[in-house]
């Protein structure tokens, strides 16, 4: 009983720290959401998958946000300042965006746990929760960070349902590299992105 409530909260974890993800435009606020959100999907991972494996998910996923916080830390807020009237015009299409996927992932919970049973609820709905909402940032966000925050999180999401269809510690390992792969490659973009092009130097 206590683990069920424990899920539901970890499922409420999950639409906060995707919703927070998906609205904010401070990247602190946005990492620390990430951060919220692989602690609740690991919760709902060692549901199905042992509590070492379960571990192994979240140190990954624990050293993505850091290594996107150091290289995010080191450049400047030009992207920040540039775009806050945009994003204030969207936000509340962003909302409708969560209301949304909130609706799909509990219209389909319960008709995906009939048809295969034994995943959980709570697995199903926290996993919908967050394919959706990460469908939706790639659609919304034209911000490089923010882009490899929504794959980052609906990777999140087919981590949770996969752990409860397949155990093998060769996949976890697998997922756990993209993860890392992801990180690595968003903060080298990152990089890339605002370093100015080098100018000839007059003959």
């Amino acid at each position: 009983m206590i683990v069920e409530i424990i899920s539901w909260i970890a499922v409420g974890a999950i639409l906060l720290a995707s919703a927070t993800i998906l609205t904010s435009r401070d990247w602190r606020m946005s990492l620390g959401a990430l951060a919220l959100q692989y602690l609740a999907a690991f919760w709902l991972i060692i549901r199905h998958l042992p509590f070492v494996m379960g571990s192994a998910k979240l140190i990954a996923g624990w050293m993505v946000v850091a290594v996107l916080g150091m290289t995010r830390l080191g450049l400047s807020n030009a992207d920040e300042e540039s775009e806050p009237f945009s994003m204030l015009r969207g936000r509340w299409f962003q909302f409708a965006l969560i209301g949304i996927a909130a609706f799909v992932a509990a219209g389909s919970t319960a008709r995906i746990e009939a048809v295969i049973p034994g995943l959980g609820l709570q697995v199903i709905a926290g996993s919908l929760l967050l394919i959706g909402i990460g469908v939706a940032h790639l659609g919304v966000s034209s911000n490089l960070l923010h882009t490899i925050l929504g794959l980052l999180t609906m990777l999140t999401g087919f981590e949770i349902i996969y752990s409860a269809i397949e155990s093998s510690i060769l996949v976890v390992g697998l997922l756990a590299i993209i993860n890392l792969g992801l990180g690595l490659v968003g903060s080298y973009l990152l990089l890339a992105g605002s370093t100015p092009p080098e100018i000839e130097e007059e003959q």
